[in-house]
């Protein structure tokens, strides 16, 4: 893609929605576009430019999802390990029969801390539980461990966040590291994520932007009491749009999971909705003749983020925002922008 040729273009986009972040377009292992907008800390008129740290949300589930299968590939556990066998956490109420693939694959049935479905209002969930006592994977105990199960284990897909922070419990437990720095030394360093990491919302490093959400008055306010103090195996890592770029070109290259595991982590397994998939690396859209593109997502209050990539093209597109809307259609943007070049 032709950066000046289409540029008017997707300004016209990004003024009409004011994004606020940056993006990242990555192809054959050479950047074809990265650049920023708006703000990355309102108050002070501090940029966003192309080394500002987002958090990704639940678009970082993809690096726990990882360290489950580098356990796997260790020998250390299987897919289809039940949970009981996994922890030494009691979860009375949970059915027994539920294995590590039915939690990467969101069909174990767990009582969602979070349930997209009930709730839409993410800042409810700490009036009990205040969101800066909860830092690590076995904070959000309090929030599901004595709860019953919400479906059959092995139903249908239905997202699910508590899932996720059992899969981290577990990557803790038998990896006898804390889940954060498994993942930097296992995922980030080896892949060059120079700039990533699980950072803690009153112990941000440089370059980081601030979540921003609208009030009914047009004006802003930060998310700081919307969100746990710090990220973990459900979501909340910390990227730079190139960062991810990086992570894809790792992950499809071997750097991260061998040949054959790559391809148990990309594989197609629930059906979640006509021609989208759900596999133990997330979504994917397929066709008559397979993967056309794997997606990435994520939502928080002040928190946008959307990412493809397109094994076929070997291309990449990262768009990460400071705010709680705009990345998907920057993300439609520059997929049209290519597919008409």
């Amino acid at each position: 893609m032709d950066k000046q040729m289409n540029w008017n273009r997707l300004a016209k986009k990004q003024k009409e929605l004011q994004f606020s972040g940056s993006i990242h377009v990555r192809k054959y292992g050479k950047t074809i576009l990265s650049d920023s907008f708006g703000y990355a800390i309102h108050s002070e008129k501090i940029v966003n430019q192309t080394h500002t740290r987002f958090s990704i949300a639940s678009g970082s589930k993809i690096f726990t999802s990882i360290a489950i299968c580098k356990l796997v590939e260790e020998g250390k556990i299987t897919f289809d390990n039940q949970i009981i066998n996994c922890l030494d956490i009691d979860f009375p109420y949970f059915d027994e029969k539920i294995t590590i693939h039915h939690l990467l694959t969101h069909t174990s049935g767990v009582p969602d801390y979070f349930d997209e479905d009930e709730m839409d209002d993410f800042e409810v969930l700490w009036e009990s539980l205040p969101m800066y006592r909860v830092r690590c994977a076995k904070d959000f105990l309090p929030m599901f461990q004595y709860e019953k199960m919400q479906a059959e284990v092995g139903t249908s897909f239905k997202y699910n966040n508590t899932a996720y922070i059992i899969l981290g419990l577990i990557v803790e437990h038998i990896s006898g590291m804390d889940f954060a720095d498994y993942i930097e030394e296992n995922i980030f360093q080896k892949a060059g994520m120079t700039e990533s990491g699980y950072f803690s919302m009153d112990e941000l490093p440089e370059s980081v932007s601030i979540g921003y959400m609208e009030k009914p008055d047009g004006t802003w306010k930060s998310n700081i009491f919307s969100l746990p103090a710090k990220g973990g195996p459900d979501g909340g890592a910390y990227v730079t749009a190139t960062d991810m770029g990086i992570f894809w070109e790792a992950l499809m290259n071997g750097r991260l999971l061998s040949e054959k595991m790559t391809r148990i982590l990309l594989t197609p397994r629930e059906n979640v909705v006509e021609d989208i998939f759900y596999g133990y690396g997330g979504y994917m859209e397929l066709n008559e003749q397979g993967v056309v593109k794997y997606i990435q997502m994520g939502y928080d209050p002040g928190v946008n983020y959307r990412s493809v990539h397109y094994p076929n093209l070997d291309l990449t597109i990262v768009v990460c925002s400071n705010k709680s809307e705009g990345a998907y259609e920057m993300l439609k943007e520059i997929e049209s922008l290519i597919e008409n070049k």
